[in-house]
């Protein structure tokens, strides 16, 4: 038995760890008050998967809820007290090698106010008022983001 690699990231109400797990089959997910458990069956040689966690913070095991993808399998935790952080997914603070942070997602919330978000909205108006339209490329109406950044770059 392999354990999963997984990635966690924290929000005010929740926690959410995917468990990334391609064409996983007999997937099991159990919620207890300070626990998570998964296992499954994965990839074309049917590896058996199996993580138990000890949470940081108790959760509402009855809120809590699970989704399968040919990818991966994204656990939704719903805290037992929303509004307070988890630095670390795990009670204890040791480092597990299956387990990181999923940055793309992570979000300091935390800081987050009304007031900062109006500065936001301020500072996004700023940058769409600043230059004219003689500073962009011309884009040939493509509606890829990418492709203007890559192009703003490149002209630069």
């Amino acid at each position: 038995m392999h354990p999963a690699t997984a990635k966690w990231y924290d929000r005010r109400d929740s926690v959410f760890i995917e468990f990334c797990v391609a064409d996983s089959k007999d997937v099991k997910v159990n919620f207890d008050k300070t626990k998570c458990g998964f296992s499954c069956l994965g990839g074309t040689d049917n590896v058996k998967h199996e993580n138990e966690i000890d949470l940081f913070e108790a959760i509402d095991e009855n809120e809590s809820k699970h989704k399968r993808t040919d990818r991966s399998v994204l656990c939704y935790l719903r805290k037992a007290q929303p509004g307070k952080a988890w630095p670390r997914l795990t009670k204890e603070k040791a480092k597990l090698s299956w387990l990181s942070v999923d940055f793309n997602n992570w979000k300091d919330w935390e800081d987050d106010s009304d007031e900062e978000m109006g500065n936001f909205d301020q500072f996004s108006d700023m940058m769409n008022n600043m230059g004219g339209e003689d500073d962009l490329p011309d884009l040939d109406g493509a509606d890829d983001v990418s492709i203007f950044f890559s192009t703003f770059y490149i002209h630069k």
